[in-house]
């Protein structure tokens, strides 16, 4: 046996946020017929936040929120915990399709991570938030130059970029892979599914019903002569009439037919370490707790944990035909084995050392990387969802984006091209697949071969078109 695979010999099969004897016990499911002002679907971040602006804009408001599982099961309790200025998905992506409004951007997403920290510190929420700032790092000499091209056009856009050169990157983390970096101190870490269990309570004690274990089933327009102006949302155990409904389902089948082709889910996977010795931290330094990620296509994400873990997560982002999801496709063996091969490379100090938990989750992707947004119903029904695997800060300034519309506010945030604009959609099946796999396979040919991209990679970027996670 591989000391890979020694290291991953006792790994528990199991989330390691969730993983929690802080877990809140389960709200109890919907029981018939009630009603409210207005219904929030789905309990991850995004219902979450909408949940509880909605309450802190105007106390006393009648909020309910429908959850098919536990708030925070998914996406929310399993990420990575980067929690990340950029509303945008990275600058680059940015300057690339907004690059007149990039400034302001860069500015909301500020003030963004800024409130959620307030959060955060006023509801005394137990989450290790911690602003040390995301590397990314370079390593590959092809990337190198594309550190300071990137640097210097933040700066124009009022992003705090700063460059590094290998031995001062190094200084701050010792991976011998490491040759350069760009440090953003606007982003920090967080335990994701305490953040969930946080927001959870923050709710509830402003009076938000929380009803878990109630999956929707539907929607529909109340018809005339009975309750006009309403929204009936469908249970498995009951109905809500409401007069307003927030979407906030991401990466599960939509409610709307006319978003199932504009999102697909996508299955991404990470590991976490047993804590480290005083002897193995040493070795590779890293007091600061930056939130890393390295600049291949097909990235690795890693970051540490309050107690010293490290987790390591990212690289394979796998979709199954027919947009399928399940318990099932949450472990991955072969992708593990290839994670842990990657985490040696990158911290040979750290030869043996024993993965504690191994684990998948499902998250949504569009065509251009970073969330959309939009109304239903005559603006009855607000949605946002494409999140690409950078929501924790993003959903909330969604939820503040769904709030103004659902109020028919023009606002600053509201009135952004990145709002009023959609992403173009996914082709049907088999087309889809088939595309996707393309992708994929000419993005690792683009990492083995110094960057270069195919034709094909070519054409999706001269389009703006992509598929990430």
């Amino acid at each position: 046996m591989s000391s890979t695979h020694s290291s991953l010999r006792g790994a528990a099969p199991t989330p390691y946020w969730l993983d929690d004897g802080s877990r809140p016990d389960a709200a109890p499911p919907l029981v018939g017929d009630t009603s409210a002002d207005l219904v929030v679907v789905g309990g991850g971040y995004l219902g979450l936040w909408t949940a509880l602006l909605a309450v802190t804009r105007e106390p006393g408001r009648d909020v309910l929120l429908l959850e098919g599982e536990t708030c925070g099961h998914a996406a929310s309790g399993r990420n990575g915990g980067f929690c990340e200025a950029s509303l945008t998905h990275g600058f680059g992506n940015g300057l690339s399709r907004w690059p007149e409004e990039l400034a302001t951007l860069v500015r909301l997403g500020r003030e963004n991570l800024d409130a959620i920290g307030t959060t955060i510190a006023d509801e005394g929420i137990d989450c290790d938030f911690v602003r040390a700032g995301a590397l990314s790092v370079a390593t590959l000499p092809e990337q190198v130059a594309g550190l300071a091209d990137e640097q210097a056009e933040a700066v124009e856009h009022d992003s705090r970029l700063t460059l590094l050169d290998a031995a001062a990157v190094r200084a701050r983390v010792d991976s011998p892979t490491y040759l350069g970096a760009l440090h953003d101190p606007d982003s920090a870490i967080l335990e994701p599914a305490r953040l969930a269990w946080g927001l959870r309570e923050a709710c509830l004690r402003r009076g938000v019903r929380i009803h878990e274990g109630t999956p929707v089933s539907g929607l529909r327009r109340l018809p005339h002569g009975t309750v006009r102006g309403r929204v009936e949302v469908r249970t498995s155990g009951g109905s809500v009439v409401a007069r307003r409904v927030m979407l906030a389902t991401n990466a599960f089948r939509p409610l709307l037919r006319r978003l199932r082709l504009m999102t697909v889910p996508v299955y991404d996977y990470a590991l976490m370490t047993a804590p480290l010795s005083t002897e193995q931290r040493a070795a590779i330094g890293w007091p600061g707790r930056e939130g890393i990620g390295d600049r291949t296509n097909r990235f690795h994400y890693y970051r540490t944990t309050r107690d010293g873990r490290i987790l390591w997560g990212g690289y394979d982002a796998i979709y199954h035909y027919g947009s399928r999801q399940g318990p099932a496709y949450d472990q991955r063996p072969e992708t593990f084995d290839v994670l842990a091969e990657h985490f040696f490379a990158t911290f040979p100090q750290l030869e043996g050392l024993p993965f504690t938990h191994s684990w998948g989750g499902v998250i949504d992707t569009c065509t251009r990387f970073t969330a959309f947004h939009g109304t239903a119903y005559d603006g009855q029904v607000a949605y946002a969802l494409g999140f690409t695997g950078l929501g924790v800060a993003a959903t909330r300034f969604a939820a503040e984006v769904a709030l103004d519309q659902l109020a028919g506010e023009e606002t600053e945030r509201t009135s952004l091209r990145m709002v009023r604009e959609k992403p173009l959609p996914f082709p049907p099946e088999p087309v889809r697949w088939a595309g996707i796999g393309l992708t994929t396979w000419s993005l690792a040919r683009a990492d083995a071969n110094g960057g270069k991209e195919n034709l094909w990679l070519k054409t999706m970027d001269r389009l703006g078109l992509g598929f990430d996670s």
